[in-house]
Order: structure tokens, then C-alpha cells, then sequence
């Protein structure tokens, strides 16, 4: 979703450009690529700037905004004019405060999307580091004992007494037990997260500004043309040319364009609300899970003949008894 979400912005700023200044557009491609990618690396973990990112996205901009709005030809720069188009740019803030202020927002609104990432990681390694739990001696025990010695005694149909078989599995799974506290703490640390990022300037929406911040700065800089030019003819002299007999090939030929109709900027918090939805149900997951096993599928109903380890005796109404142990009663 986060790669989606990414390239759509991409598209939609391409788009703009092409309606606005499509003689740029071609040239404006490349590194707006690059800047989108590391947006893209920088949610899912990379170590990157992306201050630094908009920065170099912004100074490769200049050279072609100077070649084909501030000084318009039909033949492109020199490779060397424009490296020296480049160098000036950077002390004149063609864009104004335009780098700064998409370098600002896109930190802001990407920053908790990454830590969100790398906290869904860790939930992912504890879950696969539970799933091979590794049962002691005593346990495998208790579980024999508990399942299969009333086959012994030819009672293949009893099932195990409730008190039993939790006794039994809460022993087994102590160690799970303890991770129950700092689960339960992911999953309020997730919330409040998701919380965050609603309330705030989210990916989504700090995306859906870059097209329009492009299209101003290119426009800023369109607007102080005489001033520009100016000084970087000061700094680089008359602009050098290449001879290309003023063949241009078509810009919307040459940038095949994919903007997705469905709204994507909603299918990220869409996605992370249902996730945490879901996820809230498995709360108390590893502190009830002897509970979950005993009441779904190994214990014997209440009213049923059961056995306790030693005899097949009929349980009691447990489900009462553990809704009183819990500190609550079940709803008439």
C-alpha cells in the first residue's frame, strides 16, 4: 500500500506538470523518481535523509526549469552549462522556501509511518518466536496424562474437567503468560500510533500536496525569470547549447502515464484501521490463551462427565465459576 501510495503521488505530480509546463515534464521525470523512491525506502526503514532527498530533488530541477522557462530554446544546455546551472541555484533559492517546507511535511508525515512499519516487524518476530514454544518434560507429562489416560481405562469419549485441563495448559504456557503485559502494551502503543497519524498531517495528505508545492515553486521561479537569468549568467556566462537541429519528441509519448481512479490516498488508513480492529481482538491473546483452548476445543462442557486426572466425576457449571474468578458475571 505504502509503494501504491507513493507512486500515485508521483503520477498525479507528473500529470500536473504536463498540464502546466509540459515542456518540462520530460525532464522534471528523473528526478522526481529518485525523490519519490527514497520517500518510498525511507517508510519502509531505510537510513536516509529525506531532507537531504528533497534538497537533491530540487537543485536537479533548476537546470531544467532555467532551460526551458527562464532561458526557452529549442536545443537543450551543454552537460556542463547546466552542472554550473546547478552550482548557482543552490545559493539563489529559485523556489523559495519550497524545499524546506515539503522536506518538513514529508519527514512529519512519513516518520510515523515507518516507526508504525518497524513496530509491525517486532510484532511479527514475537509471534514467530511464540510459535515454536518448546514444552518441558513435565508439561508433555501433564498433556499425556490429561489426553489420553482416560483411553486406558476404555473412557475414549471423556473429555478432560474444565479446572483440569486449565491448571494443566496455564503451567504449560506460563511463559507465554508473561508476555502478556507487554503485548497488551503493543497493541495500546499501536493504537495510540493510529491515533496520531489520523489527528495530524498523515502520509496521505502530505503526499497529495507535493503535485501542487512543485507546480508553485516552478511557478515562483517562473515569475522572477530576469532575476535569475541574470545571475546566472553572472556566475556561468552566456548559456552553452547543444546542437540537436531542434528535434523534441513528444512529452506525453515519451511519459506514460498510470493514475489510478480509485482514491488511494484512502486505502493506507483504511488498511490500518481494519488491521487495528482486528488486532484489538487478540488484546488478551496470550494471557487468555489456556482459557481459549480449554473452553473451545480440550475441556469438557459443563453438565458433561469429565475427567480429573484420577476418575470420570461430572463438572460443574464452570463457565459461571470463571466469570466470578474473572471479577465479573455473564449478562442475563
Amino acid at each position: 500500500a505504502v509503494e501504491a501510495l507513493v507512486r500515485h503521488a508521483q503520477n498525479q505530480t507528473l500529470a500536473l506538470l504536463l498540464s502546466t509546463y509540459r515542456d518540462l515534464a520530460e525532464l522534471a521525470a528523473s528526478p522526481m523518481d529518485e525523490l519519490f523512491t527514497d520517500v518510498g525506502l525511507f517508510v519502509l526503514g531505510a537510513e536516509l535523509s529525506l531532507e537531504e532527498a528533497v534538497q537533491r530533488f530540487f537543485h536537479a530541477l533548476f537546470p531544467p526549469v532555467f532551460e526551458r522557462l527562464l532561458e526557452p530554446r529549442l536545443d537543450p544546455l551543454d552537460p556542463a552549462y547546466g552542472e554550473c546551472v546547478r552550482s548557482a541555484g543552490r545559493g539563489l533559492a529559485p523556489f523559495r522556501n519550497a524545499p524546506g517546507l515539503l522536506a518538513k511535511q514529508l519527514t512529519r508525515a512519513s516518520f510515523p509511518n515507518r516507526v508504525l512499519l518497524q513496530a509491525l516487524h517486532l510484532g511479527v518476530e514475537v509471534i514467530n518466536t511464540t510459535d515454536h514454544l518448546q514444552l518441558s518434560r513435565e508439561c508433555r507429562r501433564a498433556l499425556l496424562r490429561m489426553s489420553y489416560c482416560p483411553h486406558c481405562q476404555a473412557l475414549t469419549s471423556s473429555k478432560p474437567c474444565m479446572g483440569y485441563c486449565l491448571n494443566v495448559l496455564r503451567g504449560c504456557l506460563a511463559s507465554l503468560a508473561e508476555v502478556d503485559s507487554y503485548w497488551r502494551e503493543f497493541v495500546h502503543s499501536l493504537e495510540a500510533l493510529s491515533s496520531q497519524m489520523n489527528s495530524g498531517m498523515d502520509l496521505e495528505r502530505a503526499l497529495a500536496a507535493v503535485p501542487t508545492t512543485v507546480r508553485d515553486a516552478i511557478a515562483h521561479a517562473h515569475k522572477s525569470a530576469p532575476w535569475l537569468s541574470a545571475q546566472v549568467r553572472a556566475a556561468c556566462g552566456h548559456p552553452n547549447r547543444e546542437q540537436s537541429g531542434g528535434f523534441q519528441r513528444g512529452v506525453r509519448d515519451s511519459l506514460p502515464l498510470r493514475v489510478s481512479a480509485k482514491p488511494v490516498e484512502e486505502v493506507l488508513s483504511s488498511r490500518r484501521q481494519e488491521f487495528l480492529s482486528v488486532l484489538r481482538q487478540y488484546r488478551t491473546f496470550y494471557g487468555g490463551l489456556a482459557d481459549q483452548l480449554c473452553a473451545s476445543e480440550l475441556a469438557s462442557g459443563d453438565g458433561l462427565a469429565c475427567w480429573n486426572g484420577d476418575d470420570v466425576v461430572k463438572s460443574v457449571c464452570f463457565g459461571a465459576l470463571l466469570w466470578l474468578w474473572r471479577g465479573t458475571a455473564p449478562a442475563l
